[in-house]
Protein backbone atom coordinates (compact mmCIF):
# COMPACT_ATOMS: atom_id res chain seq x y z
CA UNK A 1 0.00 0.00 0.00
CA UNK A 2 2.64 2.15 0.99
CA UNK A 3 4.97 1.45 -2.02
CA UNK A 4 1.88 2.22 -3.92
CA UNK A 5 1.43 5.63 -2.54
CA UNK A 6 4.58 6.69 -3.20
CA UNK A 7 4.61 5.13 -7.20
CA UNK A 8 1.46 7.85 -7.38
CA UNK A 9 3.27 10.71 -5.62
CA UNK A 10 6.57 10.12 -7.26
CA UNK A 11 4.55 9.78 -11.24
CA UNK A 12 2.64 13.45 -10.05
CA UNK A 13 5.43 15.28 -8.79
CA UNK A 14 7.31 14.37 -12.38
CA UNK A 15 4.46 15.01 -14.31
CA UNK A 16 4.64 18.40 -12.76
CA UNK A 17 8.33 18.83 -12.85
CA UNK A 18 7.93 17.72 -16.70
CA UNK A 19 5.17 20.53 -17.44
CA UNK A 20 7.03 23.29 -15.46
CA UNK A 21 10.21 22.62 -17.70
CA UNK A 22 8.06 22.95 -21.13
CA UNK A 23 6.86 25.87 -19.70
CA UNK A 24 9.86 27.67 -18.89
CA UNK A 25 11.45 26.22 -22.51
CA UNK A 26 8.13 27.77 -24.32
CA UNK A 27 8.75 31.15 -21.83
CA UNK A 28 11.99 31.25 -22.95
CA UNK A 29 11.48 30.84 -26.98
CA UNK A 30 8.15 33.51 -26.66
CA UNK A 31 10.79 35.93 -24.63
CA UNK A 32 13.23 35.46 -28.04
CA UNK A 33 10.65 35.57 -30.58
CA UNK A 34 9.16 39.08 -29.22
CA UNK A 35 12.54 40.44 -28.51
CA UNK A 36 13.59 39.71 -32.74
CA UNK A 37 9.93 41.23 -33.45
CA UNK A 38 10.33 44.80 -31.24
CA UNK A 39 13.62 45.12 -33.88
CA UNK A 40 11.44 44.01 -36.76
CA UNK A 41 8.84 46.30 -35.90
CA UNK A 42 9.51 48.77 -33.71
CA UNK A 43 6.78 51.03 -31.84
CA UNK A 44 7.20 55.03 -31.90
CA UNK A 45 6.95 56.76 -28.66
CA UNK A 46 5.06 59.93 -28.23
CA UNK A 47 6.59 62.61 -26.33
CA UNK A 48 5.43 62.83 -22.45
CA UNK A 49 2.86 65.94 -21.39
CA UNK A 50 4.75 68.19 -19.07
CA UNK A 51 2.33 67.25 -15.89
CA UNK A 52 2.92 70.46 -14.07
CA UNK A 53 0.98 72.43 -16.75
CA UNK A 54 -1.49 70.09 -16.53
CA UNK A 55 -2.13 69.64 -13.19
CA UNK A 56 -3.04 73.37 -13.06
CA UNK A 57 -5.34 73.13 -15.70
CA UNK A 58 -6.89 70.01 -14.14
CA UNK A 59 -6.60 72.31 -10.22
CA UNK A 60 -8.72 75.25 -11.64
CA UNK A 61 -11.36 73.02 -14.05
CA UNK A 62 -11.68 71.52 -10.88
CA UNK A 63 -12.32 74.45 -8.81
CA UNK A 64 -14.66 75.74 -11.32
CA UNK A 65 -16.40 72.50 -10.92
CA UNK A 66 -16.91 72.62 -7.61
CA UNK A 67 -17.58 75.92 -7.51
CA UNK A 68 -20.67 75.74 -10.04
CA UNK A 69 -22.17 72.10 -7.89
CA UNK A 70 -21.93 74.28 -5.01
CA UNK A 71 -23.90 77.27 -6.41
CA UNK A 72 -26.37 74.81 -8.08
CA UNK A 73 -27.47 73.78 -4.40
Amino acid sequence: MLNEGLTLMAAGMGTVFTFLVILWIAVSIMGKVVGYLNKLFPVEVKAAIPTSDRAVNNDVELAIAIAAAKYRK
